[in-house]
């Protein structure tokens, strides 16, 4: 998410009212959760096993609990809360604010897109050239649309992301700052959901399709001509490269990538990084080839073990 002009380290720190170690005039355009974060940008790290990780990270400045080192050409804002502080600087610049109009009048729909009633567009919404939104799709705030894009019936554009904190008293909700970018020539079906970022982009790249009832989390980046079945669900921050193809039921772990090419079959659960050009099968997903031969090995067991006992 970035900021509408540039800021100092000076002047963030002075509006969350903490201390912070670095120059004065550090420049920062604008906020990223830890997995997205770029240069010029604050992230924070409210617990130690982050701390490393935020430091050696592109961030420039990074909102700690802790009085850690800072490294040099950095910045640290020293904060009591900083998933706290995080959600008040999101909240001053991409506050929500409601709409009153089924088409806001902030939207910009491009020629020949058709907008089927019932359908939802919020503030600062773009849709490109002819495109085809649905009966009830819902396509939140600055969410962007490319050309030739169709979205399928009762399908949520930029829900928030399912990004919490638990605190003794209940859980602390991280708030979305970011928005999704869909584009050219993807196809979405119906009762999908695609996350925005919590302060990056959601993004679908050109070509691809996604069936019915398919869940796309939170900063999720997504290539070219990708194929997804229904009910894949893909948690936040995953990196999926151009031609992946996830059959149904596929659920995928957080922060990792799927890379360019790979096939994974029906009901797997990728849980770690999974290299492109092959096909993946299982819970933990592994080469289809060998979990196949592991499974035939699993339904001879009971006659392995009988034999194994008569013996004994």
């Amino acid at each position: 998410m970035y900021f509408p002009q540039p800021l100092t380290l000076q002047e963030i720190a002075e509006w969350l009212g903490a201390d912070y170690a670095g120059r004065d005039d550090l420049v920062l355009n604008g906020i990223n959760e830890i997995h997205r974060v770029e240069k010029g940008q604050v992230t924070f790290a409210d617990h130690p096993k982050y701390y490393q990780k935020a430091l050696y990270s592109p961030a420039t400045v990074i909102i700690v609990n802790s009085k850690l080192d800072c490294p040099q050409g950095k910045g640290l804002i020293f904060s009591q809360d900083p998933f706290r502080d995080f959600n008040r600087l999101t909240n001053r610049y991409a506050s929500f604010s409601p709409g009153s109009n089924p088409v806001s009048t902030s939207a910009v729909i491009g020629y020949g897109t058709v907008i089927q009633p019932g359908a939802f567009i919020g503030d600062n919404v773009v849709i490109g050239k002819n495109c085809l939104i649905h009966s009830n799709v819902s396509i939140y705030h600055n969410c962007l649309i490319g050309n030739n894009v169709i979205i399928h019936a009762n399908t949520v554009i930029g829900s928030d992301a399912f990004y919490y904190k638990r605190r003794p008293e209940g859980y602390d909700k991280l708030l979305s700052g970011g928005r999704v970018v869909i584009n050219d020539y993807v196809e979405i079906g119906a009762n999908c959901t695609i996350d925005r970022g919590v302060s990056s982009d959601t993004i679908i790249g050109e070509g691809t399709k996604i069936d019915n009832l398919v869940q796309v989390g939170h900063d999720t980046i997504i290539g070219k001509n990708c194929l997804f079945a229904s009910q894949v669900g893909i948690a936040g921050c995953v990196n999926i490269e151009d031609n992946v193809t996830l059959w149904g039921q596929v659920g995928v772990q957080k922060d990792l990538t799927i890379g360019e090419g790979a096939v994974v079959l029906g009901q797997s659960g990728i849980a770690k990084t999974l290299e492109g050009g092959k096909v993946y099968f299982g819970s933990p997903a592994s080469d289809s080839r060998d979990k196949m031969r592991e499974l035939a090995y699993m339904k001879r067991l009971p006659e392995l073990i009988k034999i194994l006992t008569e013996r004994l």
